[in-house]
């Protein structure tokens, strides 16, 4: 049951982030953006990128100078079903709703469109553009490199980032098969969950030089870091539970995030500089639309996905197990039970958005954890 002191409604919490960017120089309709991708995380359950993301990300980095406010979207190329977008550091979610969308337009006047990026930021959950895609119609494809994370196949060397293969289908029910994951066994954004509520890290998801499991959460992100530290690929460590086909995936979509778009790449993604200093992350995206009316017709697609699903969801359940889940369904369901009251909001980030609130003089918003 969830303390509804620690509950802020969805209104209150979307005006406040989307006044929070605003006052770190993010235009409103880039702020109103940014604040929807980063609550849409926390209304499907993803804690791990929702507002606690908003100071520590996002806000840090602008005011680091690494992330620029205002986003250039520059078309650096174009076909009637092709695009590369520079993106110029500028605000991650901004980038990917623009590039979503006209990979979106592409698709419904030539059936497929794909839209690649170099020199971006992060751009929160990638589930939220693939659900762009179905709420248009298509099927959404995306995903993004990031900062070194994952040892390649016995290796121990943190070489490719989370990355993300993402995918979207419209189907028939109240909601799509979305399947947003990370390519390791868990996320850096899971782990820095676990350190900021002091959880230590399920042993087995993190390597270290030396080959063994680490789990303290505090130490495995300084470690990750500096490059002493590594996430499995799925599947985990060696080849006996297939971690090289987690590595195998995570390659593609480095490959996809950087070689259409002539973006950087693996240890260029560090945000380290030189002589230390914090830098530009440089990240790359790939959004994919294709109009399944251009196949067999929109409804017969959605109808056919949807019987795929209802059949799994209706097969034999494991023994003590009564219910068999397809991807996006939970997040429907954490919808259902938060849809009327708002996100939870952990002690953290409490702190947090009233150290914001004071700073920036939103004095109009008072929290029910006060």
């Amino acid at each position: 049951m969830e303390n509804k002191s620690n509950i802020v409604d969805w209104e209150t919490i979307t005006n406040f982030v989307t006044d929070v960017f605003k006052a770190y120089g993010v235009p409103e309709e880039d702020a109103k953006i940014c604040a929807d991708v980063l609550t849409e995380s926390d209304k499907r359950g993803i804690e791990s990128h929702g507002v606690n993301r908003l100071k520590p990300i996002y806000l840090d980095r602008i005011r680091a100078g690494i992330q620029n406010p205002v986003t250039e979207f520059e078309i650096v190329k174009e076909t009637p079903t092709t695009a590369v977008v520079d993106g110029h550091n500028g605000m991650g979610q901004v980038i990917g709703f623009k590039s979503m969308t006209m990979a979106i337009e592409k698709a419904k006047k030539y059936g497929m469109g794909m839209v690649a990026v170099r020199n971006s930021t992060h751009y929160g959950i990638a589930g939220y553009y693939a659900t762009m895609a179905t709420k248009a119609g298509c099927i959404g494809i995306t995903g993004t490199n990031a900062r070194p994370s994952i040892a390649p196949t016995f290796g121990v060397e943190n070489m490719l980032g989370t990355n993300p293969l993402t995918f979207g289908m419209p189907t028939d029910e109240e909601f799509p098969f979305v399947l947003d994951c990370a390519t390791s066994i868990t996320q850096r954004g899971r782990i820095e969950y676990y350190s900021r509520i002091g959880k230590p890290t399920p042993a087995g998801m993190v390597i270290g030089r030396d080959g063994k499991t680490m789990t303290d959460s505090d130490q495995i992100l300084a470690d990750l870091t500096s490059g002493h530290a590594a996430l499995s690929p799925l599947g985990g460590v060696g080849e006996e539970l297939a971690g090289y086909k987690g590595y195998g995936y995570a390659t593609v979509v480095e490959i996809l995030s950087a070689a259409l778009q002539q973006g950087k790449f693996l240890k260029a993604l560090t945000g380290i500089g030189k002589n230390g200093e914090k830098e530009p992350i440089n990240l790359g995206h790939f959004f994919m639309a294709i109009d399944a009316e251009a196949f067999m017709g929109l409804e017969e697609f959605r109808k056919t996905c949807g019987d795929i699903l209802r059949e799994l969801r209706a097969s034999e359940k494991a023994p003590g197990h009564d219910r068999i889940y397809t991807a996006g369904e939970k997040e429907y369901d954490v919808w259902m039970q938060r849809k009327d009251s708002g996100v939870p909001v952990n002690a953290a980030v409490q702190k947090e958005m009233v150290k914001l609130r004071d700073e920036l003089g939103l004095i109009q918003y008072h929290f029910p954890f006060e």
